[in-house]
């Protein structure tokens, strides 16, 4: 690991503690420079805009083909970078770890490990174990890169806030770092998650023009993405 790359992850860490930032998701080298010329301060891969640019859909890139894209995007930027890792490319929560072990090693800041396999969510018990095995693996690089652990339920329209929050609680005790449910839009909804995982922060899409990030900021979300949008 280079002074470089520690930099960019205690700088990431940093902004997670207070306050609100954006999180953009450039998809190439360009798309990079040109959001870090734009003052952002940190950025996050799209897993759907890699695959879009790559001519496919959400879901059928590579392992391999991830990984390099990850290590092109650290290496193109002087900011850290949050890693959409899907479902880390992998079922079994030992198969997982091995991943994510590799995924450190592209110099990414941090990671999200997301609960759904096609249209369906995995298990809660083994979803558990997944995120689990996934901070077992940070931890041993013995890297600071931070874990997100995602819930995708409004995602296959599976759209019960109760159950996002119990899942998002369950990360959070298996040594999730920040807590993220794609697509809740509804502010309420977004105030009840934060509330649930406070203190950790939280990560919201800004996935329709109506989600306003001043009313986000106020309720207590630490950031937000624009994802593949």
């Amino acid at each position: 690991m280079t002074t470089e790359t520690a930099a960019k992850r205690a700088t990431f860490r940093k902004l997670h503690e207070s306050g609100h930032f954006i999180l953009p998701n450039p998809w190439d080298i360009g798309s990079v420079r040109r959001l870090e010329k734009l003052g952002f301060k940190a950025l996050a891969s799209t897993s759907a805009g890699f695959a879009w640019s790559l001519g496919r859909e959400d879901g059928e890139a590579t392992l391999e083909e991830v990984l390099e894209h990850l290590r092109t995007l650290c290496e193109a930027t002087n900011l850290p970078i949050n890693a959409d890792f899907e479902g880390g490319y992998a079922d079994r929560p030992e198969e997982v770890a091995i991943n994510v072990t590799r995924a450190v090693d592209t110099g990414v800041a941090g990671l999200s490990i997301e609960d759904r396999i096609g249209s369906e969510l995995y298990p809660l018990s083994l979803a558990i174990e997944r995120i689990q095995a996934a901070r077992e693996a940070i931890d041993a690089t013995g890297q600071d890169v931070l874990l997100v652990g995602r819930t995708e339920g409004y995602l296959i329209e599976q759209t019960d806030i109760d159950v996002a929050i119990e899942r998002l609680v369950a990360y959070s005790a298996a040594g999730a770092d920040v807590l993220y449910a794609p697509w809740v839009i509804d502010l309420a909804e977004n105030r009840a998650i934060v509330q649930a995982l406070a203190p950790k922060p939280v990560n919201v899409l800004l996935r329709t023009p109506s989600m306003n990030v001043a009313d986000l900021a106020a309720i207590g979300v630490r950031r937000m993405s624009t994802g593949g949008w």
